[in-house]
């Protein structure tokens, strides 16, 4: 790290009587906590660089770039306050990077589970005393003590009350907590979808690009500087072009899904947010005070202060989903080699978004669910495998986010845990939501292959579901089907799987 190293350097030598805060990787604001509550003269700041972060896990290279670029330039920024820096590389883990630090540390507690764990012993013998990690919006109590089922919209009622965020005294903005049925539309190509802003890699964040091409090119994915905010001006520069380019459209085009563009008028801050380089409540304060159409501020509100705020209330309830079901129906295949480059299912949806994700490490919240996980879910794939590959293969994927999104709700391993029914769907969604199917060799109507999975899916599982309010009259239709209707079904997804398990690309003559 020459580079950072000789400019950190230049900054005024550490000492002084200084208390001291160790920030982990995803709370690089001093906006917050400890360092916000004291002066850059009294305060120091350990930050922790290890190797064996990303060794867990085939990290894609834009992932590993986006929290090291951003750590690094943080560093130079606090040291520019005034603000004493240690910046720690060692090869063997946060915990062994902090054990021999001389001075008492201090940190908000971590978001992962999987970096508590590893500092728990340090703080079980007093070397690091932890206090509320202050990014979080909601409490406890406003998750309540019980027990699952646990269910969204109870919660964000709770939340929204008790923040006031779009009430207009006891009632709710509009007459209603979710607009959710007003952004269902399809997005036909007016208004334009909004190009993200590129950034100008500085020699700190180049410096990064080097070290992630020579130290991890055997991890997979694109890199690409330009796309990537790295500096605090950068997570502005962001932050603004959201506001004006993507907000204003967001509600109706939140679940629409095109080949032409891979966010349409998803902001893409999620990043950013988990990194706290944007705070969650600044984003949640500043877009309900835009002037904005009710259903896209509602609708990206909700995300931020609805959703992933009961996601990690259910991580953390859970203890990481230890103590809930994690393979409900008891998959055990194997994820298949589309979800890779190189391997193309033939699937215009499934093909186009991987091609994004190994881009871009992101792709808006449908490609997600109603693509990825859907066609996983259809496949049988382990749990497990999709929730792994969901967590290097995405920029903004933490134990805290991912679990919960991909067992919980994408794959329904944790049952009815925190959803109510499957998300499954066959290509007549995916064929009215997007434009896809226009390029595929296959039709939703007639031939897709993601409809024959469907319905053989619902043979399969349709016992475990059916007593499922929201599944059981599809389930019925099922059943409807008759005999040789479902062995027909059966033998084509089988053909399916077994050319997607050989990376096959699919046609319609290799399933006649």
């Amino acid at each position: 790290m020459s580079i950072f190293g000789d400019r950190l350097r230049k900054f005024a030598p550490v000492g002084g009587d200084r208390r001291w805060i160790y920030v982990p990787y995803d709370q690089l604001t001093d906006a917050i906590g400890p360092l916000s509550e004291q002066s850059p003269a009294q305060t120091g700041i350990v930050l922790v660089e290890t190797p064996a972060k990303a060794a867990r896990r085939p990290y894609h290279r834009q992932k590993l770039a986006l929290i090291l670029a951003n750590q690094r330039h943080f560093a130079l920024e606090q040291a520019a306050r005034g603000v004493a820096v240690r910046y720690i590389a060692h090869a063997d883990g946060y915990a062994a990077a902090l054990s021999g630090f001389p001075h008492p540390l201090t940190m908000m507690e971590a978001a992962e589970r999987e970096l508590r764990v590893e500092l728990a012993p340090l703080i079980a013998r007093g070397a690091l005393r932890v206090v509320p990690h202050a990014g979080w919006l909601t409490t406890t109590e406003h998750f309540g003590s019980k027990g699952p089922p646990w269910r969204m919209d109870a919660f964000y009622r709770t939340v929204r009350r008790s923040t006031g965020v779009l009430m207009d005294g006891e009632e709710p903005r509009g007459g209603r907590w979710s607009f959710d049925q007003e952004n269902r539309h399809a997005w036909k190509g007016e208004p334009a979808a909004p190009e993200p802003p590129r950034f100008k890699p500085d020699a700190i964040t180049r410096e990064v690009g080097d070290l992630i091409l020579t130290q991890y090119a055997s991890h997979p994915g694109t890199l690409d500087l330009t796309t990537l905010p790295a500096t605090q001006a950068d997570a502005e520069t962001l932050w603004t072009w959201a506001k004006s380019a993507c907000l204003p459209h967001f509600g109706p085009f939140e679940d629409a899904l095109s080949r032409h563009s891979s966010g349409l008028f998803h902001s893409r801050c999620a990043p950013l947010i988990n990194l706290h380089r944007l705070l969650p409540a600044r984003i949640v304060h500043e877009t309900a005070a835009l002037d904005l159409p009710l259903a896209s501020q509602e609708g990206f509100i909700r995300q931020i202060l609805g959703w992933r705020e009961f996601v990690r209330h259910i991580h953390v309830a859970s203890d990481g989903f230890r103590t809930v079901p994690n393979n409900f129906l008891d998959v055990h295949e194997a994820l298949p080699p589309a979800f890779w480059p190189g391997a193309p299912s033939g699937l215009a949806c499934l093909d186009a978004v991987v091609a994004n994700v190994w881009s871009e490490g992101w792709s808006h919240h449908i490609s997600r669910l109603m693509v990825l996980a859907n066609l996983a879910t259809l496949l049988d794939v382990d749990p497990r495998q999709t929730t792994d590959w969901f967590w290097f293969a995405y920029i903004d994927a933490f134990d805290w986010v991912v679990e919960p999104n991909v067992l919980g709700m994408g794959t329904f391993a944790a049952g009815e845990t925190m959803v109510t029914k499957p998300y499954i769907g066959g290509g007549a969604y995916l064929g009215r939501m997007g434009d896809h199917c226009k390029t595929c060799k296959f039709q939703p109507n007639r031939d897709c292959p993601i409809t024959t999975l469907y319905w053989d899916w619902l043979r399969r599982h349709g016992s475990r579901v059916r007593r499922n309010p929201r599944m059981s009259t599809i389930c019925a239709a099922q059943a409807k089907r008759g005999a040789e209707r479902q062995e027909a079904d059966r033998q084509r997804a089988e053909a399916i799987r077994q050319q997607l398990a050989n990376a096959q690309t699919l046609t319609p003559d290799s399933l006649a």
